[in-house]
Formats: structure tokens, sequence, C-alpha cells
């Protein structure tokens, strides 16, 4: 019996996108059949098109981070089925290959943004503070604080997966004007993008905020994280932030 490709949904939203759409390249380039978890979020509702083909097949091979850029290049024809569960894809190599995708078919994100009217259209600085189960490895008020002095702006933004955490309480008193946008990840992503600064921290839901921010100045620490790869930030035209 033929087996179709299933990519469930391990890992949260973001980590999804990179692992769906890093398969989505392959599918395509094999005419694969997938079935993607996450799909109506990731392609109906922030346009992140994903690839389903006709080919189903019986047996399946692994597919991870050391053998996916041998797939992708080359043309290896063995009716297999990809097997995508073993790997996040989340190293600078294979990120700045769909970093380069969502910007070549930028215009079916665009389009899906409720606030794509905001793209190139205002002086906005967009924060996110990713905390919560991270919030050991964050870098650090004194970051955002960094970013947001180099920066001339009308408003400021933050989105967070915690705003009663210390950090964002002591960044409301030393800047009162700032604006908690607090929307579903969905939303969080797509208003963040359109904001013309963009000061990102570590994790894959910045890497995916940045990836999107098509005519924005984009902001990252440039400095392992200890819990996820740097590289999802290297060579994507991003500002490095270089801080003690």
């Amino acid at each position: 019996m033929s087996q179709t490709i299933d990519t469930l949904k391990t890992g949260r939203l973001c980590n999804q996108i990179i692992r769906n759409l890093s398969l989505s390249l392959l599918a395509k380039k094999y005419n694969l059949y997938v079935e993607y978890s996450n799909f109506d979020n990731i392609n109906n509702k922030l346009g992140i098109e994903l690839f389903i083909g006709d080919n189903k097949y019986d047996k399946t091979i692994d597919i991870n981070n050391d053998n996916y850029i041998e797939y992708f290049n080359n043309d290896i024809k063995n009716n297999y089925n990809f097997n995508f569960m073993n790997a996040y894809f989340q190293n600078e190599e294979i990120t700045t290959i769909l970093h380069k995708h969502i910007k070549d078919n930028k215009q079916s994100i665009i389009d899906k943004n409720p606030y794509k009217e905001r793209y190139n259209n205002n002086n906005d600085v967009f924060l996110h503070i990713r905390l919560t189960d991270t919030k050991k490895f964050n870098v650090g008020i004194e970051y955002y604080i960094y970013c947001i002095k180099l920066l001339n702006y009308d408003n400021i933004y933050v989105g967070s997966d915690n705003f009663n955490d210390d950090l964002i309480k002591n960044l409301k008193k030393i800047y009162p004007n700032v604006i908690f946008f607090k929307e579903d990840p969905i939303k969080t992503i797509q208003f963040g993008s359109t904001c013309k600064n963009i000061i990102l921290s570590h994790g894959s839901f910045s890497a995916i905020i940045g990836y999107i921010g098509f005519f924005s100045n984009v902001y990252f620490p440039n400095k392992k994280s200890g819990w996820s790869p740097l590289g999802m930030f290297l060579n994507k035209g991003f500002i490095p932030i270089n801080f003690n």
C-alpha cells in the first residue's frame, strides 16, 4: 500500500513552518503527495504556499539536516517518500534557501496579511520578546534598549508570549508609550512583519517575522542563544547587533 508524507505537529507553529516549507520545496522537486500539519494556518492564513504533488510510494527515506541539501541540489530518482520528522531544518544553509524562496514568492504572503496597508507605510518599531520556556536564555532588556536607541520611530509595539514578565514590565516603565500587541500568533507575525524596524529575539518565531518583513530593517542578537540555532538569522540581510 502506498504511503503519504504526514509532517504531524512536532514543535510549535514556526518550527512547523520551517519544516513544512523545507519539505514543500522537495515535494515540488519530486512531485510528492504531502499531508501538512497546520496547513490552514501556514498556507491559507499566512500565505506561505505549500506544494502538494501526485506521487505516493511504498518506501520512505529519512531526510535530515545532513542530507537535505543533497536531495535539494540533485535529482535523485529513488521512488521514495521522505520521512521529515527527525529534524528541524534550522541551520544556516537550509534556512537561507527558505528565506530566498519566501522573498521570491512574497505576493501571496502580502495578499493574505490583514495589515498589508502598513507595509512600507509606517515608522514603527516592533519588538518580539520570547520568554516563557526560554526565559533563562533571553538576551536581556539591555539588548532591546540598545536597539531602540539606534532608531527614530513613531510607535513601539511589543509582541511576546508573556506580558506579565518583569522584563516586559520594566520596558514599559522605561518607554511608557509602548504598545502591547496581544493577538494570536498568526496576527502577531503578520503585524510585526509590517513595521519599518523589527527587533528580534532568538528562535523560529522571531525568524519567521523577519523572513516576511519584506520592507523592514531587521535586527537580531548576534550571539549563540543556548537553545536555538543562530543560523536562522545569518545570511538573510538582517542587521546583527553585537553587545556584551
